[in-house]
C-alpha cells in the first residue's frame, strides 16, 4: 500500500537539526555556568562578619547548616589561651574534676555572665575561658602574685585587695555576724556590719554578679586573713541584687571557717550541692521580696 503523505523536504530536516543543536548548546551552557557560579552570601553570614565584603575577592562558602556540623568561627581567644596554657604546664587547678564540674554546669547555663572570683590562681584562665563572652574578675591579696600572673596571662582582669582579719579571730567574727546589723540587706559599702568588705573598687559593688567563687584569701593558718569576710560579703552581694539569684561557691569547706561561715551566712537552706570540698549555694534576691528572712 502506498502512502498518501508527502516526503519531508531536505530543507525542513536541516532546519530542525539546526534548531535542536542550538537548544542543546544553550542547555549545556546554562548547566555549566550554574555549576561553577558562587552561592549567594547568606544574611546570617553578613550580619556575623566583622569585615566589609569585597566583591573583587572570592568569598568563602558558607558553613553547612546541618545538625552537628562545626561552624566556621575561630576558637575564641580565651578558650585558645586556656587550651595552650594547660597543655603546656604540669601545674593543675586547685580543685578536683568533680568540684570543677559543679561550677562548670552552672556556667554552661548562665554564661556569658558576670563572674566574681575571690582568688587568682592556676585555675583562673579556665574560669575565664568557661565564661567566654562574659566578665570574669579576680580579687587577690598578694600584689606580687598579681604581677607575676599578669606577665604570663595579661588578658585576666584582677584587682589587689587587702584583708585586715585573721583566722584566729573567726569565733569572734562569727558572733559579730549574728548581730542585727549584719542581717540587714544592702550595699556592702554602707553596711554597719564589721564583716562587710568595703575596700574593693566601686565597680565590684555596682555589678550584679551571677556567680561568685570564694577560693581566697589564704586561710590555712591562724595568722592568715581567712575567708570570713569574703563569705559574708559574697552572700550580702547576692541578696542585694535587684532580682534573680546568684550562685555562690565556697571551696575548702573541710576547714572550720569555710564550713561554719558558709552555713551561717550563705545558709543551709540555700545549699544546692556539695561535691568534695566545694559547696554550691543559690541565693535569691532579697530586694525583690520584702520581708524575706536572712536565711530560709
Amino acid at each position: 500500500m502506498r502512502s498518501n503523505s508527502k516526503p519531508h523536504s531536505p530543507f525542513n530536516t536541516k532546519l530542525i537539526l539546526i534548531f535542536a543543536s542550538v537548544v542543546l548548546f544553550v542547555f549545556l551552557l546554562i548547566t555549566t555556568t550554574s555549576s561553577f557560579s558562587k552561592p549567594p552570601i547568606s544574611q546570617s553570614h553578613l550580619s556575623n562578619s566583622t569585615h566589609p565584603v569585597d566583591d573583587s575577592e572570592p568569598t568563602p562558602l558558607d558553613c553547612p547548616s546541618l545538625p552537628l556540623t562545626p561552624t566556621c568561627t575561630k576558637t575564641p581567644p580565651s578558650l585558645a589561651n586556656a587550651l595552650i596554657h594547660y597543655a603546656t604546664t604540669n601545674i593543675t587547678p586547685q580543685q578536683t574534676l568533680k568540684e570543677i564540674s559543679v561550677s562548670a554546669r552552672v556556667l554552661e547555663k548562665k554564661a556569658p555572665c558576670n563572674f566574681l572570683v575571690f582568688g587568682l590562681g592556676h585555675d583562673s584562665l579556665m574560669w575565664a575561658g568557661l565564661n567566654h563572652g562574659g566578665r570574669t574578675v579576680f580579687l587577690e591579696e598578694d600584689k606580687a602574685w598579681i604581677e607575676q600572673i599578669k606577665q604570663k596571662l595579661p588578658s585576666l582582669e584582677s584587682y589587689h585587695v587587702e584583708y585586715v582579719t585573721k583566722v584566729h579571730q573567726a569565733d569572734d567574727l562569727l558572733e559579730t555576724g549574728m548581730k542585727e546589723e549584719c542581717k540587714v540587706v544592702g550595699d556592702p559599702r554602707f553596711s554597719k556590719c564589721d564583716l562587710a568588705l568595703k575596700g574593693f573598687p566601686n565597680e565590684i559593688y555596682d555589678i550584679e554578679w551571677d556567680l561568685i567563687m570564694v577560693d581566697a584569701p589564704t586561710g590555712f593558718h591562724d595568722e592568715a586573713p581567712g575567708r570570713m569576710n569574703a563569705i559574708y560579703t559574697a552572700g550580702l552581694m547576692a541578696r542585694n541584687r535587684e532580682e534573680g539569684e546568684t550562685d555562690v561557691f565556697v571551696h575548702d569547706v573541710n576547714r572550720v571557717v569555710e564550713d561554719k561561715f558558709s552555713m551561717a551566712f550563705l545558709c543551709e537552706g540555700y545549699l544546692r550541692e556539695q561535691q568534695g570540698l566545694l559547696r554550691h549555694f543559690t541565693i535569691p534576691s532579697h530586694r525583690s521580696r520584702s520581708g524575706r528572712p536572712f536565711c530560709p
